[in-house]
């Protein structure tokens, strides 16, 4: 499989010339499988150059959301294959009260938004089921991890190769000394053994202090979180939109220092690809 980051910052979109480099998109992650199917992973503003890098006869694109707030579908309505009448976008979000298209069309309706979510002509929803289920050659498990609401991460398999994505995701909620063991540490199941892991790293430790409870995980938790789970890479992502390039350089330079993981890290960056298998 190959995976494409096309937005990688977290809360709020945030362009401009001090997040250049790694990107002022919200979260939107690509994943390609060798057979064409084509997963989009949460519809940040990051979608919309997804949308238009797609051939227009691609025929079927499966948009999986890992929760509901705006950062993550944002994007949605600036998705240009929603509105190909030869494509089938097939949208998969977790299950909630009042269910996924009622949610959605909250937002895809006046005033928030001039179209309205039924006037989309070839949407098929889904509400995620807990546990596994197929998509093209993709094996996919959707499991609730630690974020206010209802959120998941995916763990997706091809063959002998695994993908592990946990955007927003506070796994030291509650922890007195991060991480605890394996069965009691949210998410582990998700990314163990995984060949890569793209998981949250918005906050620095002063900053994670002052947002205990707000779903994301400061540099060392995310460093901890991998070597726990026994990743093959790691892809910080979701950063701050109040950190600039050269902030996150600097922070994350720190954390590996203080960390010494086993494994590569990579810092989350518009554009970059990765080759797994």
């Amino acid at each position: 499989m190959n995976v494409t980051l096309w937005g990688t910052r977290g809360s709020l979109a945030s362009p401009g010339a001090d997040t250049a480099r790694y990107g002022g998109n919200t979260a939107c992650v690509e994943v390609r499988g060798s057979d064409g199917t084509v997963l989009v992973l949460d519809a940040g503003t990051g979608i919309r150059r997804l949308g238009r890098a797609l051939p227009p006869d691609i025929g079927r694109v499966d948009v999986l959301l890992t929760h509901l707030h705006m950062d993550h579908i944002q994007g949605l309505g600036f998705f240009e294959p929603l509105f190909a009448p030869e494509t089938e976008v097939h949208l998969w979000g977790p299950a909630t009260t009042l269910g996924l298209r009622s949610r959605l069309a909250r937002y895809l309706s006046p005033p928030l938004f001039p179209v309205h979510l039924r006037e989309i002509p070839r949407l098929v929803l889904h509400d995620l089921p807990a546990g596994e289920f197929q998509i093209g050659a993709f094996r996919i498990c959707a499991g609730l991890v630690c974020h206010p609401g209802s959120t998941v991460g995916f763990r997706i398999a091809t063959g002998q190769t695994t993908f592990a994505y946990l955007p927003d995701h506070e796994p030291a909620l509650g922890v007195g000394r991060f991480p605890l063991a394996p069965e009691w540490t949210s998410g582990y199941a998700l990314a163990a053994g995984a060949d890569l892991l793209v998981h949250d790293a918005q906050y620095t430790a002063s900053e994670y202090a002052e947002r205990v409870g707000w779903g994301h995980s400061a540099f060392e938790h995310a460093l901890a979180f991998a070597t726990l789970a026994a990743v093959k890479r790691l892809v910080l992502f979701h950063h701050d939109p109040g950190h600039s390039d050269a902030d996150i350089d600097r922070l994350v330079r720190d954390a590996i220092a203080a960390a010494r993981p086993a494994y590569p890290v990579t810092i989350g960056a518009e554009g970059a690809s990765f080759a797994l298998g």
